[in-house]
């Protein structure tokens, strides 16, 4: 399978288990990573994955929990030589959600239904100290248009380990606490439109402040 083909179940592009591989690796030895609640996160069928975004370690830490691929999102400015050419490789799509990018959401929302799970960081950018911000337009209509199970992974450590104002990593522990599935059952009928977008993305940043790190 080459790297510009989509991936399914059965098996990895080669420089995306070399990559998955490493990162694994490195989060081990580096910052002691681990996985609470793994039960909770599928490998298996369309799922949306929710996390915050504190660190340029996320994404890698994230996709380590996984057994099986995963999709990643980055900003389109990233993709530009070298990386212009690894990311689109290790699954990693070119978006603006921030500004109504309508082709990426498009094609976010056809990988949800060919059954592939998808990272998404809802606060858009890495938060300038550790806690969690409001989520970015674009999270909500994805939510709402997905008709996927959402699921909530809160990172620990990442921000300490390599914070957004930190020019090098260093050692720590990263801990990553994933939660049930976001229920949004409750929301009111009578919501539509932004409206609803807007609740299904504050219920998401609540299931996100609800994970808390257990000793």
């Amino acid at each position: 399978m080459n790297g510009g083909s989509r991936p399914h179940d059965g098996g990895r592009p080669v420089i995306y288990w070399l990559a998955h591989t490493l990162s694994r690796l490195a989060g081990r030895v580096f910052f002691r990573h681990r996985t609470l609640n793994r039960e909770f996160l599928p490998e298996a069928g369309g799922a949306l994955i929710v996390a915050n975004h504190v660190s340029f370690l996320d994404p890698a830490a994230v996709g380590a929990a996984f057994r099986k691929p995963i999709y990643y999102l980055a900003r389109k400015t990233l993709f530009q030589g070298f990386l212009g050419w690894l990311l689109p490789r290790i699954q990693v799509l070119p978006v603006d959600l921030g500004k109504g990018d309508l082709a990426s959401m498009k094609r976010i929302l056809g990988l949800l239904k060919e059954g592939n799970r998808v990272l998404i960081f809802p606060e858009g950018t890495r938060s300038p100290d550790g806690t969690l911000q409001e989520a970015e337009a674009g999270i909500g209509f994805i939510i709402a248009k997905g008709e996927v199970p959402v699921v909530p992974v809160r990172i620990f450590g990442a921000f300490e380990c390599w914070g957004r104002e930190a020019r090098w990593p260093r050692p720590g522990r990263i801990t990553l606490v994933a939660g049930p599935p976001v229920d949004f059952s409750g929301l009111p009928a009578e919501l539509t439109g932004r409206a609803r977008y807007q609740a299904c993305a504050d219920r998401v940043m609540k299931a996100l402040a609800d994970i808390r790190l257990e000793a």
